[in-house]
């Protein structure tokens, strides 16, 4: 089975040996993504809220270059640098998922890169 990278500039672009999202057959891997807004380089904002909402958009954004909705999501994994956030983060992340909800994991690590708060990766099927 063939693998195919995805990319888009309207998520930012990988900064190491890996792909913002592969697509083999019908599955599709994003990568985790970072709060990084692609037009600035930065941070969309200090808080779990701005946050949360950036990296769910990235992922919205990469599903969309592979042909995909965030409907599609069958399972995300949430990395989050305080479980004191998670309530805050479950409200944004409630923007972006309807019923049948993805499966999901979330969990606090001792940190993510760039000293983001939270970091979230999906996996999707067409």
């Amino acid at each position: 089975m063939a693998i195919e990278a995805i990319v888009t500039d309207k998520a930012p672009a990988a900064v190491g040996p890996y792909s913002a999202a592969t697509k083999a057959g019908n599955c599709i891997h994003v990568s985790g993504q970072l709060p990084v807004d692609p037009a600035t380089g930065e941070f969309a904002g200090d808080d779990i809220a701005s946050q949360t909402r950036q990296s769910l958009t990235n992922v919205k954004n990469v599903l969309e270059a592979a042909g995909a909705t965030m409907a599609d999501v069958a399972e995300t994994t949430v990395l989050l640098d305080s479980i004191a956030d998670f309530g805050a983060m479950n409200e944004v992340y409630a923007e972006f998922f309807a019923a049948p909800y993805p499966a999901r994991a979330a969990f606090e690590v001792a940190a993510l890169p760039k000293g983001a708060k939270v970091e979230i990766k999906a996996v999707a099927y067409l």
